[in-house]
């Protein structure tokens, strides 16, 4: 499968669900999951789920198309992943992440970037390798 290109935040949720799509899992987008402690909803950008096992999984997405202070948030989007009622993974791209950041989201076990989400999702769900 070619891996959809993202050059936004919401081309990359476009781009997870197509990834989602092709490997005939059921997508479903901004589902809300409840609140966070000060009141605001929460959302998870892309929930997939094997449709014979129903096994779920939330993939919040992060696109930084330059170098900033946007990606200081991404350890308390891994942190809010474990609020979530279902396994959940932060998908990321864009050349705008340091090497740091990226080195850390790799690191954290709860990360994968676009270009390898097909075959991570292949592993998750136990689907054939391709």
């Amino acid at each position: 499968m070619t891996v959809p290109e993202a050059k936004s935040g919401k081309s990359l949720e476009a781009a997870v669900a197509a990834i989602g799509k092709g490997l005939e899992l059921e997508v479903r987008r901004q589902v809300k999951v409840g609140r966070r402690i000060w009141g605001a909803e929460r959302h998870i950008d892309v929930v997939l789920t094997e449709p014979e096992l129903r096994r779920s999984l939330g993939v919040e997405c992060k696109w930084q198309g330059t170098r900033g202070t946007a990606e200081e948030k991404i350890p308390a989007t891994i942190e809010d992943i474990g609020a979530w009622p279902i396994e959940g993974i932060v998908c990321f791209a864009g050349p705008g992440f340091t090497t740091n950041m990226q080195s850390f989201l790799l690191a954290s076990g709860k990360a994968v970037e676009l270009e390898d989400l097909e075959m991570w999702l292949r592993l998750y769900f136990s689907l054939d390798p391709g």
